[in-house]
């Protein structure tokens, strides 16, 4: 298949299942500026369904490399007005956001000071927009977008056609209808979610190597899969893959320890054997064999950085776990087994408003890192205290 055709079928997926943008609609397409050819084709996708207006949002991370090198400190996490301003539209406007993720050069910063590259992003923006997903403002998606260099990390050589044959896999465009294949899939991960809810843990274990950790829950925690609606009433499919059900714990209960199961891209960084302390739901120590600082420098954007704010569930049937890849992004490797989340959680995972002033973690950061995997089992803890296996050899026991 040519390049140009996969571009026009992905961003199809796009358009039609992920945004699943809305006839009169504002879209914001956003992505770094090597990702422009992609993005060209979900502007014209996006017109095909009627959007009103599509605009780009490009960035170039060589802007934040000299940033890093040669700009001020308190420049690091600076928000521009224009860029609220931009968000403050798609709110106003119920319009639609599409990222691209895909990097051109995945180890730009990687040697540069990690506590700053931690710290670098505009940090009011980030906060808004979790906000507006929180409260289900935009219908949004996050799709991929093939670059060599990424080839590169996942194979060792810069094999595009091994990549996109991989990302259509993932996000079943290798399917004869991958709009009635993302149905069947949305349907089942929506019965998992169901289950959870009915069961009422009031907190997770995770067993495993290096990893001893129970996270609580709310009262009214809700686990949350197979798609999200807007607060006005559009269905979208926030991450292109998805294979978890998820949903916000109380960020006041975390205890022991976690080690990540896969490396972690953060940032133009990679953060290899990740392993965190909880004491009273904050992070109290960090450790890695590289880009410890890189999260470091995170974690001390606000205070409630160090606390969790999404645990997610992902067994193996997902199609991305059972490619056996290493992807080297968050988008697809979170999507391969569980993750957990430090920073901000999701006010739509949590129903009772009192519950949510007193639990739910407020911050301008959200980064998710895989804890899942066969050696790792997860139980819950109902209200009865007895702990019930959630998931065994990488299985779910429930739904």
């Amino acid at each position: 298949m040519q390049e140009q055709e996969r571009l026009r079928r992905l961003a199809e997926l796009a358009v039609s299942v992920g945004a699943n943008v809305q006839p009169g609609q504002l879209v914001v397409i956003n992505g770094m500026v090597a990702n422009a050819p992609l993005m060209r084709e979900i502007a014209r996708e996006a017109y095909r369904a009627g959007a009103g207006r599509v605009e780009p949002q490009y960035f170039d991370r060589h802007f934040t490399r000299a940033l890093i090198e040669l700009g001020p400190e308190e420049s690091l996490s600076q928000t521009l007005p224009w860029n609220l301003a931009m968000l403050k539209t798609l709110r106003d406007e119920r319009g639609s956001f599409i990222q691209v993720s895909g990097d051109p050069e995945p180890h730009l910063l990687a040697d540069l000071p990690g506590d700053k590259v931690g710290k670098t992003g505009q940090r009011e923006f980030r906060a808004e927009w979790l906000r507006m997903v929180a409260e289900r403002a935009v219908n949004w998606t996050i799709v991929p977008a093939p670059t060599p260099a990424w080839a590169e990390q996942v194979f060792g050589r810069p094999d595009m056609d091994a990549l996109w044959q991989a990302v259509e896999r993932a996000i079943r465009l290798d399917q004869p209808d991958p709009a009635t294949a993302w149905r069947a899939h949305l349907a089942r991960l929506k019965r998992v979610a169901g289950e959870l809810n009915d069961r009422r843990f009031d907190s997770l274990r995770y067993r495993g190597p290096g990893t001893d950790l129970v996270v609580g829950l709310l009262p009214s925690s809700r686990w949350v899969g197979g798609g999200d609606e807007t607060s006005f009433g559009v269905s979208h499919v926030g991450n292109l893959p998805t294979e978890e059900v998820f949903t916000s714990p109380d960020c006041r209960r975390a205890e022991g320890s976690v080690r990540s199961t896969m490396p972690l891209e953060m940032r133009g960084a990679v953060v290899k054997d990740l392993a965190f302390e909880f004491r009273e739901g904050r992070i109290t120590k960090v450790s890695a064999s590289s880009g410890d600082d890189v999260v470091r420098g995170e974690l001390a954007v606000d205070e409630n950085a160090n606390r969790l704010g999404e645990v997610a569930l992902v067994d193996g049937s997902s199609e991305v776990g059972k490619l056996g890849l290493t992807f080297a992004n968050t988008l697809f490797d979170e999507n391969a087994t569980c993750h957990l989340a430090y920073g901000a959680g999701f006010g739509f995972c949590v129903g009772d408003e009192a519950d949510r002033a007193a639990g739910l973690n407020q911050s301008a950061v959200h980064t998710d890192f895989m804890v899942g995997g066969p050696e790792v089992d997860v139980d819950g803890r109902d209200p009865s205290g007895a702990w019930i296996p959630i998931l065994r050899h990488n299985e779910f026991q429930v739904g």
